[in-house]
């Protein structure tokens, strides 16, 4: 296992985003869980919403009292191909994993679990992340408490997938989903809650930045800042339909022939090995356009960057197929743009159709929505002005940090562990005074 760093964030810093009877019952719920040793595990530190949200998630967890560590599994190309084709058939790809694949992936799993063995001691709580790490718990033996979350949009899984992995999550103690039309079948409704992500308005993705600084950042990147700019950021992968981003593009550009199209997607996420081969297919689609732009290099496009292009474009797409919450739109949202997104999964748990954004089917009803965004202005603001308040009040950090702690209440609770009273100690203990962590 891979201890992940991540610098102090005061929850100080998020008062102004609430009101100050939320903030006053996040750090009581929190120093009621003083002293609760939570361990979070993923496949990756980098690229990719999971590892974003526990960029911020683990601090805050430290700054409301609790003792909150970070671990990501052995980098292992072939065990990130299984999981990429896991991943894909979870979302409702059609096919099958094979016995050598499942079996590479269950012994992967296991390896991890014997040089994790030694520090189960020092957990109350063990939080693991989508299927990368699902099969853990099966080889660790007795456990601290133990929750899965699942960050997919399972709403049509394959259902043979599903049935091979449903045994492995019923061994946890709780399950998380983003959406009610993700939970699978044969799961008990009182292991399941239903936790929307959501996005750190203090991210140096969605901090405040100027119009005019914006514009200069994207016309350093090859961008006519006086042309108009739609685009997308998320990573080049099927299921976020690159191509139908690029088809609804070019239909709208015969009625706005100036526009420009950026598709924002590094290739920084190392449990996601198609990436490569999407962006190749990507580029022999887009031709010799030169005002389609693709970017792919990390070291270029950064954080800061991604949040340039959001406030330089004049409609942000997401044209996803399947999407467990859109990390993207919530941040598009946050900046007061319209946003043309997929009617799938978490988007439409965001958008409200032709309230605070637009929900699309296909590439003409994106290209559709797209025109009339850029030729009526007073559309574009109206929605805009929606799309923030509703990620004032549902999308940001500190309500995710609250649910979770509620949660994890609610787990302390239904084993009846109280706070290890002895000084110089830490964590939490079973009523009788049996450590729960103890092999």
């Amino acid at each position: 296992m891979i201890d992940v760093m991540t610098q102090p964030v005061d929850i100080g810093s998020y008062k102004n985003f609430v009101s100050p009877e939320f903030f006053e019952t996040l750090l009581s719920t929190g120093d009621k869980l003083k002293g609760l040793r939570v361990c979070q595990i993923n496949a990756t530190g980098s690229g990719g919403g999971v590892a974003e949200i526990l960029r911020t998630l683990i601090p805050l967890m430290r700054s409301v009292g609790l003792i909150a560590d970070w671990y990501v599994l052995p980098p292992d190309e072939e065990f990130f191909r299984i999981t990429k084709t896991i991943h894909n058939l979870l979302q409702g790809k059609e096919g099958t994993l094979s016995d050598g694949e499942l079996n590479y992936y269950l012994t992967h799993n296991e390896r991890t679990a014997l040089k994790l063995k030694g520090k189960v001691s020092q957990f109350d709580l063990m939080v693991v992340h989508d299927p990368q790490p699902l099969p853990l718990l099966s080889f660790l033996g007795r456990l601290p408490l133990s929750l899965w979350v699942c960050h997919l949009d399972t709403s049509f899984p394959n259902i043979d997938m599903e049935k091979n992995l449903v045994p492995f999550i019923k061994l946890y103690d709780g399950v998380v989903f983003s959406h009610e039309n993700y939970v699978f079948e044969g799961l008990d409704s009182g292991m399941v809650s239903i936790v929307p992500p959501a996005i750190d308005p203090l991210s140096s993705k969605n901090m405040p930045m100027s119009l005019s600084m914006a514009r200069g950042i994207v016309r350093g990147l090859g961008i006519n800042p006086r042309h108009p700019l739609i685009s997308q950021a998320s990573r080049f992968d099927p299921w976020k339909d690159p191509w139908g981003v690029i088809e609804a593009y070019r239909i709208a550009k015969k009625e706005i022939p100036e526009l420009q199209l950026a598709l924002l997607g590094v290739l920084s996420a190392s449990d996601d090995p198609e990436a490569a081969e999407v962006l190749r297919s990507v580029e022999q689609y887009a031709g010799d356009d030169p005002d389609i732009h693709l970017f792919s290099d990390p070291r270029v496009i950064r954080d800061r960057e991604v949040n340039a292009f959001q406030r330089a474009s004049q409609v942000i797409v997401q044209k996803s197929i399947r999407e467990g919450f859109g990390l993207s739109v919530a941040e598009a949202m946050w900046k007061r743009k319209p946003v043309v997104g997929g009617n799938c999964g978490g988007i439409v748990r965001q958008i409200r159709d032709g309230k605070n954004g637009f929900l699309v089917d296909s590439p003409q009803e994106c290209a559709d929505r797209i025109i009339a965004l850029l030729k009526d202005r007073k559309l574009a603001l109206r929605i805009g002005r929606a799309a923030k308040k509703s990620v004032v009040e549902s999308y940001l950090t500190p309500r995710l940090l609250m649910d979770y702690l509620v949660l994890f209440a609610q787990l302390v609770d239904t084993k009846g562990l109280v706070p290890v009273a002895n000084r110089g100690k830490r964590g939490f203990e079973l009523g009788g005074g049996e450590l729960l962590a103890t092999p």
